[in-house]
């Protein structure tokens, strides 16, 4: 029996603090905090309850002499923190002293940041299509490899023994782990593949693309199932809900796509003001995080993000 949202009676929250537009955000492992990593220079934690809430004010993670453009937290400790910066470092964080407990040099600006699902090791993917992998114990790198095509995100399956990469000729290339020996090339999209979602009970996968469609894909017999074919626009971020049944995308659509993934039906479109740049469900709650290029009046960033799906009884 599938559970049905109530989607017309939730709304969002803002949530403010940084001080430019926020690149991304991330929930913990077990959806009680949130990060978020701002073109500030700075990441900051937030401690969210369910029913939106924060609990004790934010905190500021500093040390970034760049943008900080992606983040993850580690799948198994809910207060561990990875972040990428343009600063050419990826420093890894405590979330309840807000102290930088490690620090990898690496050789470009780091645009994507990954944990495998057993939180051993870390992919860093930069502008320059180069991926570096971290131990996370020792923080050093343990395998580079550059490649001679445009890489934009990456991602491990569930089960640690595969790795994805989206390019820009619209390909996912599909690499065996930990030996990186390539395994199969997915013509996906008739433009570049920007961003991949791994669905979280380890059926699909999906891509978004600068086609303006998501397609999903049977991690089983890496067939495309189905499109969602809603956005208009690059894709920019997407991600499965805890259950698997929903998907969200997002691009510079004035609005955030909810479909059901079986159907491929849109079940909900969220309003937004400005280009997204990264959307998040929480790992436990139907809670979306969603962040992008929001300006105020005189055209300043914003440096919001926002969360839907709290029922208006809580406001």
């Amino acid at each position: 029996m599938e559970e049905t949202i109530p989607f017309k009676n939730l709304h969002s929250r803002e949530y403010q603090g940084h001080k430019k537009k926020v690149h991304s955000v991330a929930w913990n492992c077990n959806g009680t905090k949130l990060a978020s990593g701002s073109v500030d220079q700075t990441a900051r934690v937030w401690h969210i309850e369910p029913h939106g809430h924060v609990k004790v004010k934010d905190i500021e993670l500093k040390g970034h002499t760049d943008s900080v453009d992606q983040l993850c937290w580690d799948p198994k400790h809910a207060d561990l923190i990875a972040t990428a910066s343009g600063d050419k470092t990826v420093r890894l964080w405590d979330a309840r002293s807000g102290k930088c407990s490690q620090q990898a040099d690496l050789s470009g600006e780091n645009i994507n940041i990954t944990y495998k699902p057993d939180g051993t090791y870390i992919a860093v993917g930069n502008r320059d299509d180069e991926l570096t992998i971290l131990d996370v114990r020792k923080f050093k790198a343990i395998h580079k490899r550059k490649f001679n095509y445009e890489v934009n995100e990456i991602a491990w399956n569930m089960t640690g023994d595969m790795f994805f990469l989206t390019t820009g000729n619209g390909t996912v290339e599909v690499l065996a782990y930990p030996s990186l020996r390539p395994l199969d090339t997915l013509m996906a999209h008739t433009a570049g593949c920007y961003c991949i979602a791994i669905d979280p009970i380890g059926r699909y996968f999906a891509v978004g693309s600068a086609d303006s469609l998501v397609s999903l894909w049977d991690i089983s017999e890496m067939l495309c199932v189905r499109t969602f074919t809603k956005l208009e626009w690059p894709v920019r971020t997407i991600s499965f809900n805890h259950t698997g049944e929903y998907i969200a995308s997002a691009s510079e659509d004035l609005f955030i796509d909810i479909s059901n993934v079986q159907t491929g039906r849109t079940v909900h479109q969220i309003p937004c003001r400005a280009a997204m740049n990264s959307v998040e469900w929480n790992p436990k709650y139907n809670l979306l995080v969603y962040a992008g290029d929001d300006k105020n009046k005189y055209q300043a960033d914003e440096g919001v993000f926002r969360i839907f799906g709290f029922e208006s009884s809580s406001a």
